[in-house]
């Protein structure tokens, strides 16, 4: 337990001095012109898959729950505000200021053919409704699947599979133009938000430092969860879900709120991700997608919470070297990668300091045993 504690706190400092970093220093050498908008911007993506592979170790790491389809819940959230961000265009989308376009709908609409703007898209001018719908749907969605779906206990592989149906099947509903959703495209082209000019480098700086804040609020809570009773109960349906029924517990309840929170968690991630990268289309809520947070997760260590945020922005800046470089090995890249974490270091990278410190105390050890035979000896020959 003493060194549990140590560690945490370690944790904990390391935590503080790279959030000090991230939302004071690197915002600060930003504005004065020390890193490139296109840097910050680049890292805000990062820290938006960092608050997704989170979500993936709430339910994989925490709770033994593998999902697959956590990038529908990114996506979702991501999709809410782009409805916003569509109807901010107006009058300086392509078809309006070529006078197609006297409505102000968005761009794909004209292109299909609309000359009304659905009912279901009008009250998303607003931006209070629209940041209340990266919540509710993303959770009604995430509440209904995991009532059904633990309610029948269902687990496991099954699990994994229903999820990955449910993000296929959403993504192949995305694609279809007569969802009005943007169809094979998506929403891309965006203006403004709340006013400002969504590509200046003001506008970059705030995204970027209010993700930033949100990765630290979410880390910061999940922290605190975990070592609570609810964590404990948590960890132990992850070790033994029989075990936990027997003891009067009702593992369905536990399960169902971490699934609905994990969504939650996604969608913020998604919603911060589709201003800051200025496009949003169905292939980001593909299964490929959520395997792809899955190995950010083993990479950086499964119930570490750290791990994750290292695992995500770490693979994605290997991501954005090696596509620029090999862009026809990165597939290899990083299935080889994920082959040797899982066979060679399988508590993921965090686990590299405590397996270097294991490793010299072994050595210390087998040193300090051979001392006294080595002086033996020396004495028996003089």
């Amino acid at each position: 337990m003493p060194t549990n504690t140590k560690r945490l706190k370690i944790e904990v400092g390391i935590v503080g001095v790279v959030a000090l970093f991230l939302i004071v220093v690197f915002p600060w050498m930003h504005s004065a012109g020390m890193v490139s908008s296109f840097t910050v911007n680049l890292w805000g993506k990062y820290l938006c898959y960092a608050l997704l592979a989170i979500s993936v170790d709430l339910l994989w790491g925490y709770t033994g729950l593998l999902s697959l389809g956590q990038a529908l819940f990114f996506s979702l959230g991501g999709y809410m505000i782009g409805m916003h961000l569509m109807l901010m265009i107006g009058e300086l989308g392509v078809y309006a200021q070529a006078g197609k376009n006297p409505n102000f709908l968005p761009d794909f609409m004209v292109f299909l053919g609309h000359t009304f703007l659905p009912s279901f898209w009008r009250p998303f001018y607003s931006f209070g409704f629209a940041m209340l719908m990266v919540f509710v749907l993303p959770g009604v969605i995430a509440w209904v699947f995991g009532y059904l779906a633990f309610r029948s206990r269902i687990r496991g592989v099954y699990f994994s599979i229903l999820t990955q149906a449910l993000t296929y099947g959403a993504s192949l509903m995305f694609f279809r133009n007569d969802m009005l959703m943007g169809g094979n495209n998506g929403f891309t082209d965006f203006k403004r938000i709340l006013g400002h000019e969504i590509t200046s480098p003001t506008t970059y700086r705030v995204l970027f430092v209010l993700t930033a804040v949100t990765l630290l609020l979410v880390y910061v809570g999940c922290r605190w969860l975990s070592t609570t009773k609810f964590g404990l109960v948590q960890k132990a349906i992850r070790d033994g879900e029989n075990r936990v029924l027997f003891s009067g517990y009702a593992a369905s309840h536990y399960k169902l709120f971490v699934f609905v929170l994990s969504s939650l968690i996604a969608a913020i991630g998604g919603a911060l991700y589709v201003p800051q990268v200025g496009i949003i289309n169905p292939s980001e809520m593909t299964p490929d997608k959520s395997l792809e947070a899955v190995v950010w997760v083993a990479v950086g260590g499964r119930a570490t919470l750290v791990g994750p945020i290292i695992g995500a922005v770490g693979i994605n800046a290997l991501k954005s070297w090696a596509t620029r470089e090999f862009p026809d090995l990165w597939l290899i890249i990083l299935g080889l990668l994920f082959i040797i974490v899982v066979l060679l270091l399988p508590g993921g990278v965090v686990s590299l300091p405590a397996r270097i410190k294991a490793a010299l105390n072994r050595r210390k050890a087998s040193a300090q045993s051979e001392t006294p035979e080595k002086a033996v000896e020396t004495k028996a020959k003089s």
